[in-house]
């Protein structure tokens, strides 16, 4: 296990400056910040396994990510399309999105299909070469063309008005008793079948694995922050170790928490956090923490014009 952990440690340290194009093609093709930074987390996954198949590291690292990522996608889709009634609620979820309009070059991609989606990010958002793009999509440079043709015929601009969602009541209840610093009370509003995960890092099952590690440290961790522990000194920017807070914010089509840090300088939003209710809508069923996932923590502090710092994406040192 600790072997399979450095080898994991490794791959990340050296595809870490592939990550921000990473999650930015992954987020022209999904059209959703979360939606993105799940396809690239599964991506790494995925190449990670493949890079220990293969033997022999990719020439052009980025266009393999890509590549990998495409792949990962456009089966994705092709699933969804076998069951109408998934595609049609996500449709609807997207022309819902009035920031779909910025995206891909500011065009709409949302009725494209997989692969011309993808060949328009590649080819106009990315610059990549016809035999590159080609090579991304595991197909041939007339198939790209042809793909490319048909995907400018339909790119149009959307009519799209923003909805507020209904806020779950157990958001305010997390709300609260984080803010008081209640561990205690923060735990018991989790089920017993709760999964709680600091994503791409951690993720612990049941109330008293996620109270020992990550509510303790969401609530407690900063004090090692401040010091500059388990952190690159890079990313520490300041931090003072005071208790962080949390605001519960619309965004898209749900809510969020909005982790506030103080530093020497103001405060600033260093993690957000999404919160599935359970079927009463009384206790939490999935906690997902994003810490480690700087590029998806700025974009969504961005749209809802707060500050924002990052922490990079180790939750490991790195060697030496």
């Amino acid at each position: 296990m600790n072997e399979l952990r450095r080898s994991w440690h490794a791959f990340l340290e050296t595809y870490e400056s592939q990550r921000p194009e990473l999650y930015r093609y992954c987020r022209n093709l999904t059209r959703s910040p979360w939606d993105a930074e799940d396809l690239a987390q599964d991506t790494l996954a995925r190449a990670f396994v493949t890079l220990a198949q293969m033997g022999h590291d990719p020439p052009n690292p980025r266009a393999w990510l890509f590549r990998v990522a495409s792949n990962l996608w456009i089966d994705r889709k092709r699933r969804e399309r076998e069951r109408p009634d998934e595609r049609v609620s996500e449709q609807a979820g997207e022309t819902a999105d009035p920031r779909a309009t910025r995206e891909a070059a500011g065009t709409l991609l949302g009725e494209l299909s997989p692969q011309e989606r993808a060949a328009v990010v590649l080819k106009d958002v990315f610059d990549l070469s016809l035999e590159e793009t080609a090579e991304a999509l595991s197909t041939t440079v007339g198939a790209v063309k042809a793909a490319l043709h048909r995907a400018r015929e339909k790119l149009v601009e959307p009519a799209a008005e923003e909805r507020a969602p209904p806020r779950p009541a157990v958001l305010d209840a997390f709300c609260a008793a984080f803010n008081a610093g209640d561990l205690d009370r923060l735990t018991t509003l989790l089920l017993d079948t709760s999964s709680v995960e600091v994503v791409g890092a951690t993720t612990q099952y049941g109330r008293e694995a996620a109270k020992r590690t990550v509510l303790w440290g969401m609530l407690f961790g900063v004090k090692h922050l401040a010091k500059g522990e388990g952190l690159e000194p890079r990313f520490v920017q300041g931090a003072k170790d005071a208790p962080p807070r949390v605001e519960a914010r619309a965004h898209r089509d749900g809510w969020v928490l909005l982790h506030w840090y103080a530093h020497d300088d103001g405060e600033a939003v260093r993690a957000v956090t999404r919160i599935e209710p359970d079927a009463g809508g009384e206790h939490v069923a999935h906690v997902a923490n994003y810490f480690f996932n700087p590029d998806l923590v700025a974009e969504v502090c961005a749209e809802l014009g707060v500050p924002s710092r990052t922490n990079g994406y180790r939750w490991f040192l790195p060697k030496g």
